[in-house]
């Protein structure tokens, strides 16, 4: 049995008795003791849930065979493929708050275009050999193949594609969040309501467009194809998306854009068109970053709860490098929408006087 399973770590000097040449373990402890793993994992990180007499038969038979936890148990990895400054530090902040709970270390580590290839990054990830790992980096199938091969648990921040079955994640509930969108948008009477959505390849994009097509079917609307873009996710993108859009004849009365980051570059395209927001052009974003609530009009955006998405994972990772068996192990948040001052019935469908 490998020194390094989930369960914990022994030194070097400790060995199992009556057998030198092999290491104790965790799973070595709870067998001998007759309890599971995760029972012994709470015994020695000292969590509640465990009968007196239990604790006391596996505090004897962690002292008898000396055995410590390593170093690398105290430390969570955080990887980022890219870290944008603040989309990350929604998910920093949950990573942080659990993991100073939990008495937990955490390193953070972007396999970003200005470093290391990526094969050299993942490298220096074994080598360090973290107790467990959250990664937004969206890793391939190689590369999760290569932690599960050193025994490190590991959960996928937000997947942007399909996972196999089994592989621990942490995600919202996009589609219901475009529907969300969509929904509100109709409910004040807009029937032109266009989309930015996001690359096909990224599994939320797809998700939120198809929850858009939803509400649009639920309300007998058409589902235009002229009415639908696809973009990159950033500011720029979603002013040019919104160029294109409202620069048509028969012009939308509201978009609902794939994130924040497009919603704001539809701000600048209705800007440099004469259009006011939300009296000529109703607008709703998805993310509801810090700086939606800022902007003039406040951004009616559907709430991603970033950060307790990280804290799940954070404890999900965790619990995971504790050896401890989760009852679920893919978790999607509630989105909620947050009604802001970019939303308005459209200007045709108001009462007299408005």
């Amino acid at each position: 049995m490998s020194p390094d399973e989930p369960g914990g770590p022994a030194t070097d000097a400790t060995r199992q008795k009556g057998d030198p040449s092999r290491p104790v373990t965790i799973s070595y402890i709870a067998e001998t003791a007759g309890v599971s793993v995760p029972t012994v994992s709470k015994v020695i990180n000292g969590r509640s849930g465990v009968a007196a007499d239990t604790r006391a038969r596996v505090e004897a038979l962690v002292t008898e065979y000396g055995y410590r936890r390593s170093n690398r148990k105290n430390v969570l990895e955080l990887v980022f493929g890219q870290l944008e400054d603040m989309w990350g530090m929604e998910i920093i902040r949950g990573v942080e708050r659990v993991a100073r709970e939990q008495r937990v270390g955490v390193t953070l580590t972007e396999f970003g275009p200005h470093h290391d290839p990526l094969n050299h990054s993942i490298d220096d990830t074994l080598a360090r050999r973290p107790a467990c790992v959250v990664t937004v980096a969206q890793l391939s199938q190689e590369q999760r193949d290569q932690l599960s091969a050193k025994n490190i648990p590991f959960v996928v921040f937000d997947p942007t594609g399909e996972l196999p079955d089994g592989v621990p994640f942490v995600g919202a509930t996009n589609w219901a969040g475009g529907r969300s969108a969509t929904r509100h948008l109709i409910e004040l009477g807009h029937r032109r309501v266009a989309m930015i959505a996001g690359p096909d390849k990224v599994l939320c994009c797809r998700a939120r467009l198809d929850g858009y097509r939803s509400a649009l079917e639920a309300a007998d609307l058409p589902v235009d194809p002229a009415l639908i873009l696809r973009a990159g996710l950033t500011l720029e993108d979603g002013r040019v998306a919104a160029l294109g859009l409202l620069s048509a004849a028969d012009r939308p009365t509201a978009i609902f854009a794939c994130n924040d980051l497009q919603a704001l570059g539809v701000y600048q395209a209705a800007r440099e068109l004469g259009l006011r927001v939300p009296a000529d052009l109703s607008v709703v974003g998805f993310d509801d970053l810090p700086v939606t609530a800022l902007v003039d009009p406040p951004l009616t955006t559907v709430h991603q709860p970033l950060t307790e998405m990280a804290a799940a994972a954070t404890e999900l990772a965790l619990a995971l490098g504790r050896g401890e068996e989760p009852t679920q192990v893919g978790l999607e948040l509630a989105t909620t929408l947050t009604i802001r001052e970019s939303t308005a019935r459209p200007v045709d469908d108001r009462p007299t006087g408005t």
